[in-house]
């Protein structure tokens, strides 16, 4: 009889838990349901991209080796790198360097693998165009760097990092 009334005092202060778990559920919804919505005027007002952010790729024509590393490692096999043998000196000589933006997933596999650290991550995430065409960089393009948002003196910043906020 003892062990029945002990296993039905375990049942209910069970129970009582799963209420207050359930209540304390409840009561988060409900103060995310007062608050007010944050319309962003997009032109005009930016979020400031995390430090790790992986947005356009920069490539420097200078640094590269035509090594094609990058291609390799690409798991579409996306950037296309054009080069010349020069048999005088053994050596390859780059002539043009592209890539597809409208194909690439962004992923950084080419960034991490380069062995000359010719190409870098940007934080521009603004890689939107009528023409889907217009988004297949060369290495003129490529070689752009975006300006940055915070010294971008006609828009408006707004914080996206949870920590930033709290400060």
């Amino acid at each position: 009889m003892f062990p029945m009334v002990t296993g039905f005092m375990n049942y209910g202060q069970q129970t009582v838990r799963a209420a207050r778990y359930i209540g304390q559920s409840f009561m988060i919804t409900l103060s995310h349901a007062n608050r007010l919505p944050v319309t962003i005027q997009y032109p005009y007002e930016k979020l400031i991209t995390a430090e790790r952010f992986r947005g356009r790729i920069h490539f420097e024509f200078d640094k590269c080796i035509a090594c094609e590393v990058c291609v390799r490692v690409c798991p579409i096999d996306l950037p296309v790198v054009d080069w010349k043998l020069e048999t005088d000196l053994r050596k390859k000589r780059l002539l043009n360097y592209s890539i597809d933006f409208g194909i690439c997933i962004f992923c950084g596999n080419c960034v991490e693998y380069c062995p000359t650290n010719c190409l870098s991550m940007t934080e521009e995430y603004e890689l939107s165009t009528y023409d889907r065409h217009e988004l297949n960089y060369n290495q003129i393009a490529l070689g752009r760097l975006p300006m940055s948002v915070i010294d971008d003196y006609t828009i408006r910043t707004i914080l996206n990092s949870p920590q930033i906020k709290n400060k």
